[in-house]
């Protein structure tokens, strides 16, 4: 029996209307072109390098190792790509797609509006018309990047039904796409969807691994003990773990948001507390009731608030390659502000939840050990917040 190009193992595949099924088709005849051609290559490694700032550094957090007391702790700074995240590595690829297939119109969903501001940007630098869904929850929560979203030319449209955040953005950018699918490109965010979403875009961000693996045994002589990397939909750490696979002595570790505790309900933890099911045209682990309705999501990070997760790392996580852990709230807020204070690294709420797992397991590792935690963001987007939550206006 072949083996079916859209799954890993029984997670993924391509579960829309059979209208969208050309354009997924177009798609993945187009990217496999594209990844071929050394002129495609070519032209996205000059704007990684030159409009992105790739590659960003590794840097050897010592105040933070010294804090923990036990393996050294290295951060992935992702925080100091252009536009402020990792999601530009994936953006700047797929708008190259979008221009190369001739389709001038740029449709995204966002959550806590990086992927949003990376579309902005890149659908600006290359003369791309961008609309942006965005739940007004998360508007709310977000006004930052959603006025640096407006303000590079995108047009953000807020989503009011149901929870009004990254689900529902999602289930509105895939309404119009369905309705406008000849002209328009869909430029999803995360390592899930349709296939050849979820390998398309782990492709895009592998760059963080490679850069990683190089650096560190630059510096080091040796690969990491494990890396750290927070999940959502969980294209950061895919694109982190993924040029590792084949290391069997390279752990992973994936930390999802717990929000208000796994047991309260009032989470965002797919892997952790969820089952199998299918939601925005893949099959993976998602939060639902015992009815398979999808379940209402808590999370402090407005990136992670989303109940489900990539296939990918669903068979990952049944196949025992990776670890997923949850961090709640309280946990990510106390990380947020130690990064702060040790190391003058302000991250972003998203980050802070793998930079507290990776403290975490830094602590019970030997000093030998190496641990990469990648900083998938930074958090001047979520101060706000923050200064809410700390009670420091």
């Amino acid at each position: 029996m072949t083996k079916d190009r859209t799954r890993f193992g029984q997670y993924g595949g391509q579960y829309v209307p059979e209208i969208l099924m050309p354009a997924l088709e177009e798609l993945e005849r187009e990217y496999g072109k594209a990844r071929k051609d050394p002129g495609f290559r070519q032209e996205l490694g000059e704007y990684m390098r030159n409009y992105g700032g790739r590659p960003t550094p590794l840097y050897f957090a010592r105040r933070l190792t010294e804090k923990c007391g036990g393996a050294k702790i290295y951060l992935k700074r992702e925080d100091l790509c252009h536009g402020g995240a990792h999601k530009f590595n994936n953006v700047m690829g797929q708008a190259l797609l979008c221009k190369r297939m001739g389709k001038s119109r740029i449709i995204a969903e966002t959550g806590a509006g990086q992927h949003g501001t990376a579309t902005a940007m890149a659908a600006a630098v290359l003369g791309l018309r961008a609309e942006i869904y965005m739940g007004s929850e998360d508007i709310a929560r977000q006004e930052m990047n959603v006025f640096r979203m407006k303000l590079m030319g995108a047009k953000v449209h807020p989503v009011d039904s149901g929870s009004r955040t990254l689900k529902d953005a999602l289930n509105e950018a895939f309404r119009d796409w369905a309705a406008s699918v000849e002209s328009t490109y869909y430029m999803l965010g995360t390592a899930a969807g349709p296939h050849p979403y979820p390998a398309m875009v782990r492709d895009f961000q592998s760059v963080i691994g490679r850069e990683a693996r190089r650096q560190l045994l630059n510096r080091e002589g040796k690969l990491p003990d494990l890396l750290v990397a927070c999940v959502g939909g969980g294209s950061n750490a895919i694109g982190t773990f993924h040029p590792f696979l084949g290391d069997k002595d390279v752990a992973f570790l994936g930390a999802e948001a717990a929000g208000e505790g796994l047991s309260t309900g009032r989470h965002s933890a797919s892997i952790s507390g969820g089952r199998v099911g299918v939601l925005h045209g893949c099959k993976s682990y998602l939060l639902q009731d015992a009815d398979g309705m999808i379940s209402e999501t808590h999370s402090v990070a407005a990136g992670l608030d989303y109940p489900g997760v990539g296939p990918e790392h669903s068979l990952l996580k049944d196949i025992g390659r990776a670890e997923y852990v949850g961090v709640t709230d309280r946990e990510a807020l106390y990380a947020f502000r130690t990064l702060s204070e040790v190391e003058g690294i302000i991250p972003a709420l998203e980050s802070s939840h793998a930079v507290y797992a990776g403290m975490q397991r830094a602590k019970e590792m030997s000093k030998d050990q190496v641990v990469v935690i990648t900083v998938s963001g930074r958090g001047d987007k979520d101060l706000d917040t923050v200064i809410g939550l700390m009670g420091a206006r």
